[in-house]
């Protein structure tokens, strides 16, 4: 991660840097989330699981949510694509204690599971999940 960055591409996946704490962030994705539609299927604390074992592990969170009336057009076009969805946002605080929040790109789902050529669903998908990770964006 570079400090100076807001946003980082990893192979599939999208990095973007929060303006907020672990818990304000998760909380306004899962808001934005609900607002455009979208189910909230689960929040895992990692970190808080972590701890249940004795465990150390830096605040880490993870979010699925989707949206079935668009995602299940790419699990009709190709039924590994539901490995990947619904969706799911990785909010984690680094040793510096930023926040950030990952997740996969929708066009390396569709990629990797060969639905690409289903440019309307994808580009429905990028459209409400990009206004939700705007939410949090620095």
């Amino acid at each position: 991660m570079t400090s100076s960055g807001t946003s980082i591409r990893g192979i599939g996946l999208v990095t973007t840097r929060s303006a907020y704490s672990i818990r304000e962030t998760v909380s306004r994705l899962e808001h934005a989330a609900r607002a455009a539609g979208a189910y909230v299927f689960s929040r895992i604390d990692h970190g808080g699981n972590a701890k249940l074992e004795g465990m150390a592990l830096r605040p880490t969170e993870l979010l699925i949510f989707g949206k079935p009336s668009v995602s299940t057009r790419l699990i009709q076009g190709q039924q590994t694509t539901g490995l990947d969805l619904p969706l799911k946002v990785l909010v984690w605080r680094d040793a510096e204690g930023k926040v950030w929040a990952t997740h996969n790109d929708i066009a390396y789902i569709a990629l990797r599971h060969g639905v690409a050529e289903q440019a309307e669903a994808i580009g429905s998908m990028h459209d409400w999940f990009d206004a939700v990770m705007r939410t949090i964006a620095r």
